[in-house]
């Protein structure tokens, strides 16, 4: 047996929780898993595992050896990335996570062609509006919308993105049409909770950029929820484009305020520090950069 592929077998069943579910990952057998883990530990001479028939648990030198060869692990996967790299190849599996609403919408389809056009590339894609952390959960990318905060993340634009200040005619009808962000303050306001000030929403005005505090008695930290909130219970909200821009087309929804928006936001790739970027990473991003510049879909009104 592979002495990588009893480490990377073990460490799938710790990160997993269960065999069955490493296997899975793995494209292995259950049984194969569990012969793997079983060699590795006859060759070292310990227990990493302790096994019951309902779960399983790292014994104290199995936690050691979990922690460092994860790291080992790591820096094999990079050195084969780099050489893979240099021979113009993308394969092995690209692990990713981007935010839930955009990655259904719109990334998914995007995966669809890219994996189309590299027969030999897998992709294991999670949906989270949690900013995880990459190199502890073991992501190659993650796709991220709005500010980014400092970090020893690298960060690549793919591209912009507008956001809206919208509302059903009827409740602009009902309500009036705000002509200032300050005229807020009497309106009934959906707040996405996604977005990092809250209920304070940003404006431009007269050249500088001001937060207003609004109100409302709903907030949640969906896109998609507050879009429906606006068409069924009436209210202003900050949206991004790409989620109302057919609502707007069609109607249903109209901008408002929109001499007040403020264009600082985009759509960004982020990836672990890496002296040698893995090939799957970039041609990945740059696969992504030239579906933003042919597809407009990505920044939606975006003028």
């Amino acid at each position: 047996m592979d002495r990588i592929d009893g480490i990377r077998t073990f460490l799938g069943v710790v990160e997993s929780g269960s065999f069955t579910a490493a296997a899975e990952k793995l494209g292995i057998s259950k049984a194969l898993a569990s012969k793997h883990v079983a060699t590795l530990e006859r060759r070292l001479g310990a227990r990493l595992i302790n096994r019951t028939t309902r779960r399983l648990a790292l014994t104290e030198v199995g936690r050691i050896y979990a922690e460092r060869s994860k790291r080992l692990l790591a820096e094999f996967d990079e050195i084969e990335s780099t050489v893979q790299e240099r021979q113009g190849q993308v394969r092995g599996l690209l692990r990713l996570t981007a935010p839930v609403t955009f990655g259904e919408a719109y990334l998914a389809p995007v995966i669809a062609d890219f994996l189309k056009s590299n027969p030999d590339l897998s992709i294991e894609l999670s949906l989270t509006d949690q900013i995880v952390d990459l190199i502890e959960e073991g992501f190659d990318a993650a796709l991220r919308i709005g500010d980014l905060d400092d970090s020893s993340l690298f960060a690549r634009r793919i591209s912009r993105m507008r956001t809206v200040y919208c509302a059903a005619p009827a409740y602009l009808d009902r309500c009036g049409r705000p002509s200032s962000p300050e005229e807020l303050s009497r309106h009934q306001c959906v707040i996405d909770l996604n977005y990092k000030t809250g209920a304070s929403w940003p404006f431009s005005v007269d050249g500088e950029r001001r937060l207003v505090r609004v109100e409302g008695r709903y907030r949640v930290n969906s896109a998609r929820a507050v879009r429906d909130a606006l068409l069924c219970l009436g209210g202003i909200a900050r949206c991004p484009s790409f989620m109302v821009a057919d609502d707007i087309a069609a109607g249903l929804l109209d901008v408002v305020l929109s001499g007040y928006e403020i264009d600082d936001f985009g759509i960004y790739l982020i990836y672990p520090h890496s002296l040698h970027l893995p090939a799957k990473v970039r041609a990945f991003a740059d696969f992504l950069t030239d579906q933003a510049r042919r597809n407009s879909v990505w920044c939606r009104m975006a003028g």
